[in-house]
């Protein structure tokens, strides 16, 4: 039997916007799990109904750092299963888990709609700005994933999750994110930079305003460019940058200038490594991650004019020691320096 929820956004609690646009609430919750182990990620899916489009306009997260590590809304074209709840913190499916099934969040087409962590607060999207899902979008799933960092008492479960604001009014300006991060090594009493950088080679012009960043206790500092050529060579811009110990919010970017083909998206992670021992990136930013490793993770969110968004979702790079800006393909200067 196929498990999954077929869900057609009904109307559920109705709010009327100044602005006429009629939004509702659908609560994308935990089912009443039971994380029987550390360092547990689980996953749970919803089926958009594909004869409609639906706009994610906000979202309002029901968890505590307490229980939940941290959340990812993922959108994907195929589920990682069929089950109502797996185990997802795995790349391929070769855990053994005793109570759930493992995958991956998603099976194909693969995108992070939205991040929380850290008892961030809520996100309402700017004024006719959405996440397009459904019928004419490539998301037909939306897969709630929350990692647990430790064991629940067998008398406990738990409905973390996020309740999401959308709505059937088309938006003329989609949404789109871009996760930037790096794998590598932070060897041990040892200040290091985490750098990796992409160049936007799709013919389109996004608009970013929202950036979050993420790492686990080694973070000092990440912050995210958009790097441009101009005569004197490679400029700049700083989008934003953020102690990843705050809450994990997405903040508003402190520059809102079009990014375009050709222009180059950096980000960089400050790590400082207290500990005797080396401490390493969770391969696959959250697959395989557990508290005692580190990721560094930079996500812009930005929204196309009558447009579709980026199709790069992902811009990764190996970290150190094998990669740096200095060794970067796109051969950037100016590289700024080192804020600790």
């Amino acid at each position: 039997m196929d498990k999954l929820i077929y869900v057609v956004f009904a109307t559920l609690s109705c709010v009327l916007l100044a602005s006429a646009i009629e939004i509702d609430t659908y609560d994308f919750l935990m089912p009443n799990v039971w994380p029987h182990r550390d360092e547990l990620y689980l996953c749970t899916p919803i089926r958009i109904s594909p004869h409609s489009n639906y706009y994610i306009v906000g979202f309002e997260p029901n968890a505590t750092m307490h229980t939940a590590h941290h959340m990812l809304l993922y959108g994907c074209s195929e589920p990682g299963s069929n089950e109502s709840v797996w185990s997802c913190g795995e790349m391929q499916s070769n855990e053994v888990d005793e109570l759930y099934n493992t995958a991956s969040p998603c099976r194909s087409g693969s995108q992070i709609v939205y991040a929380w962590a850290r008892d961030a607060p809520s996100l309402h999207l700017p004024k006719d700005v959405g996440f397009l899902i459904g019928k004419d979008s490539p998301i037909k799933y939306l897969v709630l994933q929350v990692h647990y960092m430790h064991r629940f008492p067998e008398d406990k479960v738990d409905n973390s999750g996020v309740f999401l604001k959308y709505t059937k009014e088309s938006m003329p300006r989609q949404a789109g994110v871009i996760l930037l991060g790096t794998s590598g090594v932070i060897p041990p009493h040892h200040i290091e930079n985490m750098e990796t950088a992409c160049t936007i080679n799709e013919n389109k012009v996004i608009h970013p305003f929202a950036y979050r960043t993420h790492t686990h206790a080694l973070g000092v500092l990440v912050s995210g460019y958009v790097v441009r050529q101009d005569e004197g060579g490679d400029v700049w811009t700083l989008l934003g940058k953020k102690n990843p110990q705050l809450p994990q919010m997405f903040y508003p970017v402190v520059n809102i200038k079009p990014i375009e083909r050709d222009d180059v998206l950096a980000a960089r992670c400050i790590m400082n490594n207290t500990n005797d021992y080396a401490v390493r990136i969770g391969e696959h930013f959250s697959y395989r991650a557990t508290n005692k490793d580190e990721m560094c993770n930079f996500y812009l969110m930005y929204w196309v004019e009558n447009d579709t968004p980026l199709e790069q979702k992902y811009c990764f790079s190996a970290g150190p020691p094998y990669y740096y800006w200095n060794r970067a393909r796109e051969n950037l200067g100016n590289i700024p320096p080192s804020e600790v």
